[in-house]
């Protein structure tokens, strides 16, 4: 299923204050990058595969791999861009 993101439309529904906005757009560990990304936490691997080969942008704090919610929407949607403009 191909789902379209309005990332306007997110940043302007989690815009409150920096502190709060920054804690909310953090996804600590490959469970919650994954729920967030596929809909089921079973796609850890997934997750792993794709930010070991360097085409997820995450990042680690200490041994627990994280990644900001604002940042793979707009990583989603340079994916959908790009795909656009092969087809």
């Amino acid at each position: 299923m191909h789902t379209h993101f309005d990332l306007q439309l997110y940043k302007g529904r989690h815009a409150r204050g920096a502190t709060a906005s920054l804690a909310d757009d953090v996804l600590r560990g490959a469970g919650q990058i994954a729920t967030f990304l596929f809909g089921e936490v079973t796609a850890r691997r997934r997750v792993y595969d794709l930010a070991d080969s360097g085409a997820l942008p995450v990042f680690r704090l200490g041994t627990t791999i994280c990644a900001r919610r604002s940042t793979l929407l707009d990583w989603i949607a340079e994916q959908e861009r790009a795909s656009r403009e092969v087809a």
